[in-house]
């Protein structure tokens, strides 16, 4: 049995944390943040990764901010519908913020690395969100882990649901862009290739 390497130990010491935006538009300083869904990891018994916690919330759009139409009608989502229980970028920042921090001391890591699909897409937002509010981020603020290029490495699929589906995963169309379930099914790539990597690293290392 291959030795479980703990997560401190890979990454240079940073937690992956799978993150998913989803915006009324493309432009980060002038376009809403609508919802953000953050997965955190861990290994199992056998020192294989997993999704482990998704922590979610709907955002109030911030004052003067842009809905592009035709992005809230590909969402669906109405950004002042009263059950979307939504909160201020502030309060949702640090209510995810603290999970994510909470992941990272768990696992003895020195900060969380931002995982995505095309993942300067999602950093982008959040940076421009935390100097909107002056909330302090957990993340590294460049690098990231971004699945497009690994799903393309592992399976020759650079489109997430291309990818889902060859990394053996459903994907069901009318679910997607959704934060959440495109953040698990995201993590659930992530883990499906690095838990690839480390058979056959430890496959090659025995030899």
């Amino acid at each position: 049995m291959a030795k479980i390497i703990p997560i401190a130990k890979r990454f240079r010491g940073y937690l992956p944390v799978v993150v998913d935006v989803e915006t009324a538009g493309l432009n980060a300083r002038r376009d809403a943040l609508l919802e953000v869904a953050a997965v955190t990891l861990q290994l199992d018994n056998q020192g294989c990764w997993q999704r482990h916690e998704t922590h979610f919330c709907h955002m109030i759009p911030f004052e003067g901010a842009n809905l592009d139409k035709d992005a809230l009608d590909f969402l669906g989502i109405d950004p002042y519908h009263p059950f979307r229980f939504a909160v201020s970028e502030t309060e949702g920042l640090e209510t995810l913020f603290k999970a994510i921090r909470k992941a990272v001391k768990t696992h003895n890591c020195s900060r969380a690395i931002l995982v995505g699909h095309n993942p300067s897409f999602d950093l982008g937002f959040i940076k421009t969100a935390c100097y909107r509010t002056k909330v302090k981020s957990p993340f590294h603020r460049f690098s990231t882990f971004d699945t497009a290029t690994l799903s393309g490495l592992a399976f020759k699929q650079t489109v997430l649901a291309k990818g889902v589906r060859a990394a053996g995963f459903d994907w069901d169309s009318n679910e997607a862009h959704s934060a959440i379930y495109d953040a698990e099914r995201t993590a659930d790539l992530f883990c499906t290739v690095v838990n690839l990597w480390d058979k056959f690293y430890n496959k090659s290392d025995s030899v």
